[in-house]
């Protein structure tokens, strides 16, 4: 293992990242590509460039031409490459404004039911439901309610394109054959199944956690810096090398990305990083530690789970945009999701070195 050459990669990484990101926004800026948040919080943020995650590309792009020799470089670019296109694909998409839903806010001196909603005072909703529309025009001729936005909507794709889409990178990365084994067990033909919904968790995850400023980025560079510690300190170098690619692509983006924001990543750059890191984790051989170290993604995605199929009920999902619609502020959540992924990476990497080395 060559730590200067990882120390000199991490570093044209970041510094890649932060350049490319600039690069990035003031194009978006120029075109006007930006973000328009549902969340009645997140308001103040419209205006904000979307799709950041272009910039990853880019780095990633400059990192494959310097390392294409190593071949753990140039797998995990070829998958977060397809990543980044599938999510290019999904932003690109909902540029389409499927439809304008109002929000509205109880300026009575009592709570509203309003479709599947109980408005308290003050409260602000969208109208998203049938009943609720048909509602509505009757609570605000009654001074009730009274509309204070229209928010648009992006278009979703069909669900068979979703499912294209979220599929692919990791039959792309089953299909190059280098995973013949995961924690232990020889896969052989389970390869591809294992390899596919591992992929496609951890995309998933990371979707769903990037929902507010430095959040995702934040908690993939943690969870990336403790895999390359976990690899460096138990006899699995070649983790630095994929590993020390997300956390240098994170950190980077940070710059940017933290609050207040003045640029998302969108769906190309968390497709990037959840195909980047589970590959990484297949790549190294490192499933338990790196599922582990993803904990509060995986966790808050569960929570979502149980609140679509009717377990739980969320006041808005997922669960970082519930803590902020009941008042605690968006940094506060964030610094606390990071301090949380610290201490499992910490947790781990203790039970690993004390009990299981």
């Amino acid at each position: 293992m060559d730590l200067t050459n990882i120390i000199i990669m991490f570093f044209i990484t970041f510094f890649g990242t932060v350049i490319f990101t600039w690069f990035v926004r003031k194009a978006l800026k120029d075109a006007d590509l930006s973000d328009n948040p549902i969340v009645s919080e997140h308001r103040h943020k419209a205006g904000t460039p979307t799709m950041g995650g272009i910039a990853f590309l880019f780095t990633i792009l400059l990192i494959l031409s310097l390392y294409y020799k190593n071949t753990d470089i140039l797998i995990i670019s070829f998958i977060m490459l397809t990543g980044g296109v599938m999510g290019l694909l999904d932003d690109l998409l909902g540029l389409r404004v499927k439809e304008y839903q109002k929000v509205v806010k109880n300026i009575s001196d009592s709570a509203v039911p309003i479709g599947l909603l109980n408005l308290g005072v003050g409260e602000e909703a969208r109208i998203t439901t049938d009943k609720a529309k048909q509602e509505l025009t009757s609570l605000v001729e009654e001074a009730k309610l009274e509309i204070v936005a229209e928010i648009p909507i992006k278009y979703e794709p069909g669900e068979g394109v979703k499912i294209i889409v979220q599929l692919l990178p990791g039959l792309f990365l089953a299909l190059t054959g280098v995973v013949a084994s995961c924690g232990g067990f020889t896969l052989g033909l389970l390869a591809y199944p294992v390899i596919i919904i591992g992929v496609l968790g951890a995309i998933n995850a990371v979707n769903l956690i990037d929902g507010m400023d430095g959040l995702a980025a934040g908690i993939i560079a943690i969870a990336s810096f403790a895999c390359c510690i976990y690899g460096y300190i138990f006899g699995n170098p070649t983790a630095l090398y994929p590993f020390g690619l997300l956390t240098a692509i994170c950190l980077g983006f940070l710059v940017f990305n933290r609050y207040p924001a003045s640029i998302f990543m969108g769906d190309t750059g968390s497709f990037v990083l959840g195909t980047g890191y589970a590959a990484a984790a297949f790549l190294t051989d490192m499933p338990y530690f790196a599922v582990l170290a993803l904990a509060v993604p995986i966790v808050s995605t569960i929570i979502s789970l149980m609140h679509r199929v009717h377990i739980i009920t969320l006041a808005v999902e997922p669960l970082h945009h519930t803590l902020n619609y009941k008042g605690i502020s968006e940094v506060k959540i964030v610094l606390s999701y990071w301090l949380l992924t610290v201490v499992v990476c910490l947790i781990g990497l203790a039970t690993k070195y004390f009990i299981f080395a």
